[in-house]
């Protein structure tokens, strides 16, 4: 009774009061990154409470509402927000967090990775376009060996359609010197099967590469954690 009457003490104290091996920056220092908990890390990323709750009473809360990590990261700010305590600042802060998360999830090991397969085309952007809730159009430059020059997000869309046409494709590839590329979009529907809109832009974006010399290798959509390649599917 006395123990879990401390822990409850503890917890709604500012952390600066807690017993110095019971705060989460002095345990990470101490221990190492992997032994905070979730909370203990959003705690972290919250760094103050609101005077009547800790960073990491404003954590449990948080976590206890979206139920994971992954949810927590998807959020708007406004949504965010809505659980007192956690303001414009703390918002922002919390999904930059997770944004850092998943570019560094779908960063190579080699500065210009070289896309050989759709397989190779999916673990870079699957990170990057899993829990988007919009359809998100990237285009992928790639020079004379098939390594990423770079990857530009070109539109996004509704929930439903991303809309984008062959002319601004090709600008962007011209513009940044691509020998050929590959185009990527996400479902947020989870259903990675290509609509009859994607066929037809699949088809347009082929045949104006053709036209000015810079070759469409591929269109990889993305749902959650599958794909679908085009190039596969002999639909280019």
């Amino acid at each position: 009774m006395c123990s879990a009457w401390m822990r409850s003490k503890r917890s709604s104290a500012p952390i600066p009061l807690w017993p110095r091996d019971d705060r989460p920056r002095e345990k990470l220092i101490r221990g190492g990154v992997h032994t905070l908990s979730d909370v203990e890390l959003m705690a972290l990323i919250l760094r103050t409470g609101n005077g009547e709750r800790s960073a990491l009473d404003l954590a449990r809360e948080l976590y206890a509402r979206e139920r994971s990590l992954r949810r927590i990261g998807t959020r708007t700010p406004g949504e965010l927000m809505r659980l007192q305590g956690i303001g414009p600042a703390k918002a922002v802060e919390i999904l930059a967090a997770f944004e850092l998360g998943r570019r560094a999830q779908a960063e190579q090991d080699e500065p210009r990775p070289i896309l050989r397969s759709p397989a190779d085309v999916a673990r870079r952007m699957i990170p990057l376009l899993r829990d988007r809730k919009n359809e998100v159009f990237y285009v992928l430059i790639l020079d004379a060996k098939n390594a990423l020059s770079i990857d530009i997000e070109l539109s996004v869309g509704t929930l439903n359609a991303s809309l984008v046409h062959p002319r601004e494709v090709y600008k962007a590839a011209i513009d940044n010197g691509a020998a050929s590329i590959i185009v990527v979009h996400n479902h947020p529907s989870g259903n990675p099967e290509p609509s009859g809109e994607d066929i037809e832009i699949t088809r347009q974006l082929a045949e104006a590469g053709r036209i000015v010399g810079i070759p469409l290798h591929d269109h990889v959509i993305v749902a959650g954690e599958f794909y679908t390649s085009h190039a596969e599917r002999g639909l280019l």
